[in-house]
């Protein structure tokens, strides 16, 4: 009896196995990954099936989305939000931001205000005086929150705020606040706010979508003015961080129509979390005398399409004289890094900012083994010497610059949940040029012979690395 069951069990993980291997081969994003997980599958499945159902899903399955056909609530509110907005509506001038707002699912608005947020200290000086002025309310969405001074003085403020009677919504990712006690969270709900985790795998059929983030940074204070960018919440956000030094990093704030694209990217992420639907406010308001255009573009594994990856691809293989590049995290697919070589190899000045310092040691292995090949092709690296560098910002030309979430890897094209505001205006772009040039004259040059003499050792370690580049 004992020998029979052992073989049916055996039996039953095996044909696991291929109907898993079936899953994969019909859903994987790419065929690398196809291939990498029907061979796991099929002839190690004991190993190979809980590490494909927690690591191999392709869409973060059930997410609510407003802009999908299932929930009629959210496309009532959206129905009667969306009129209103039409007077603040800009026509597209070329069909390089009509693909923007397609990808994003959201339009182009004039009347915006959008200023730019250099670190920590001037971040959180903009943020913290927004949120004391609310009124209505206010609604708080970060990837880390750490209870630390800077925690705690969010703490505090939300606290506060929730005692004059100003509705406050905290939304945090419970992977990224893993070390946020529960203390913290039980302190600002017993004072009036509103928490929750995002809760990536809510209910029994979702159980297995831990490899899911929300990575947005997303403050809104009364429909009226909106924060996103870099920038978490935790003193190495400051620079207060003896291994990481001086923290480099970018946010935005915004006002006028696109603060409801920042709004509506929460509302949504709300509802999945709780179930529940936010009254807000839903009327644009101009703020601004000299307006810019913006476009809000959230992207996450729930998308259609790839909207992160296609975004950055665009606007590589839109610009014609240059392309700044910032990012933490730098282990594109092999679109990006194609279109990158390309823009280089047409006359593009192509540069890509990472940190010297690294705080994922894969992430930063990973990247050695695909740089030769840039630096070949023309694209030009360079490394931030002073501390981490963690901004995610991209210029292209002298017309159009980006300032979000997302970084340049898989983890923020397919698995988590990011957002950008994409500013196609050539005073915005002037200021990121002059933000940039100030950081890359803080950098060093990569070069090829620097890669290339690396030991043998090195190299392999890097290839490797680059193996795990779909989860890392």
């Amino acid at each position: 009896m004992t020998s029979w069951l052992l073989g049916a069990g055996v039996f039953v993980i095996h044909l696991a196995g291929v109907v898993s291997a079936v899953l994969a081969l019909l859903s994987s994003r790419t065929s690398q990954g196809a291939v990498a997980w029907i061979i796991s599958l099929v002839t190690f499945p004991y190993a190979a099936l809980p590490a494909y159902w927690v690591f191999g899903r392709p869409r973060f399955y059930g997410y609510v989305s407003s802009r999908g056909e299932h929930d009629s609530t959210l496309r009532r509110i959206l129905a009667r939000y969306r009129p209103l907005i039409e007077p603040y509506l800009t026509e597209a001038a070329n069909v390089r931001v009509q693909a923007v707002e397609k990808l994003a699912m959201m339009p182009l608005t004039g009347g915006n205000r959008a200023s730019l947020l250099i670190d920590g200290q001037a971040t959180f000086d903009s943020l913290f005086a927004g949120i004391e002025a609310a009124r209505d309310y206010v609604l708080v969405q970060f990837f880390i929150i750490r209870r630390d001074r800077l925690g705690i003085a969010l703490k505090d403020l939300l606290e506060r705020k929730a005692g004059q009677g100003v509705r406050v919504y905290l939304l945090y990712d419970e992977i990224g606040c893993h070390s946020l006690d529960d203390g913290y969270l039980d302190d600002l709900s017993r004072a009036g706010v509103e928490v929750s985790a995002f809760n990536s795998s809510r209910g029994f059929r979702h159980r297995f979508q831990l490899n899911f983030r929300n990575h947005r940074k997303v403050t809104v204070v009364d429909g009226v003015l909106g924060w996103t960018g870099g920038l978490n919440v935790g003193v190495e956000y400051l620079g207060e961080d003896a291994r990481h030094g001086p923290w480099r990093d970018t946010h935005l704030m915004l006002s006028g129509p696109s603060v409801l694209g920042l709004q509506e990217a929460f509302w949504e992420d709300w509802h999945w979390a709780t179930g529940r639907v936010i009254d807000l406010e839903w009327k644009p308001r101009v703020t601004c005398d000299e307006c810019q255009h913006v476009v809000i573009v959230p992207s996450g594994p729930a998308d259609g399409l790839e909207t992160a990856s296609l975004l950055m691809q665009h606007n590589i293989h839109g610009a014609q004289q240059r392309l700044w590049i910032t990012s933490p995290y730098f282990v594109p697919d092999q679109g990006v890094q194609d279109a990158l070589r390309l823009a280089a190899l047409r006359g593009v000045d192509v540069r890509v900012m990472m940190p010297e310092r690294p705080d994922h040691l894969l992430v930063f292995l990973s990247a050695f083994s695909f740089l030769p090949d840039m630096i070949r092709a023309g694209v030009k690296i360079y490394r931030y010497q002073p501390g981490f560098l963690h901004q995610k910002v991209m210029l292209i030309d002298d017309h159009s610059a980006t300032v979000g979430t997302v970084n340049l890897d898989n983890r923020s094209f397919r698995l988590n949940f990011e957002i950008t505001a994409f500013i196609p205006d050539h005073g915005f772009a002037a200021e990121v040029a002059v933000m940039l040039e100030n950081d890359f004259a803080q950098c060093r040059g990569v070069t090829l012979e620097e890669l290339e003499s690396r030991p043998l050792w090195r190299k392999l370690v890097s290839r490797a690395a680059y193996l795990l580049a779909p989860v890392q």
